[in-house]
């Protein structure tokens, strides 16, 4: 099954790789391999609408580089393997235009939107606990800031890249 496409804000190269650090450290400890590049999804599709990329190249390079700040651990998911991540918090300029840009794609969740960053894809019901446990024991409590410095459109099944933003601030 090829992943969908995707909206995406992607952070700062200092910030991924701390992120990446976090997925190593997990990893480590024996929780299933993170591969994923860290970023914060606005809206999905298995194959974007114009409308929603045109909203997007219009609405999300003014709030580029966005901030966000970790607001805590949410668990998404009811079957046997959970998605873990951090809930974030942003500015009402950037929830706004991510609204807007969900709002775009019929397939998406109009303009509901959760900011977060996937810490654990694919954990097993039993772990979830553990993971998160391990993941507060293997961040930073400074870490709690990030910056998003590109927004683009990323089409897994050919593998394309368009990019509506980036700043390296």
């Amino acid at each position: 099954m090829t992943s969908p496409d995707n909206i995406l804000l992607h952070l700062s190269k200092d910030e991924e790789q701390q992120v990446r650090s976090i997925f190593a450290a997990m990893s480590e400890r024996g929780f299933p391999q993170q591969r994923q590049t860290p970023h914060i999804t606005i809206t999905f599709s298995p194959f974007m609408s114009d409308k929603a990329v045109e909203r997007a190249a219009e609405l999300l390079p003014p709030v580029i580089p966005a901030q966000f700040r970790r607001a805590g651990t949410v668990v998404f998911g009811t079957k046997g393997k959970q998605t873990i991540a951090w809930l974030l918090e942003t500015s009402e300029e950037v929830e706004e235009a991510a609204r807007e840009v969900g709002a775009a794609n019929p397939d998406g969740r109009g303009k509901q939107w959760i900011p977060h960053l996937t810490m654990g894809l694919r954990i097993p019901r039993h772990l979830v606990g553990e993971y998160i446990m391990a993941l507060d024991e293997e961040t930073s409590s400074h870490f709690k800031n990030m910056t998003a410095t590109r927004a683009s459109l990323w089409r897994p099944r050919t593998q394309e890249l368009t990019v509506f933003a980036h700043s390296e601030a």
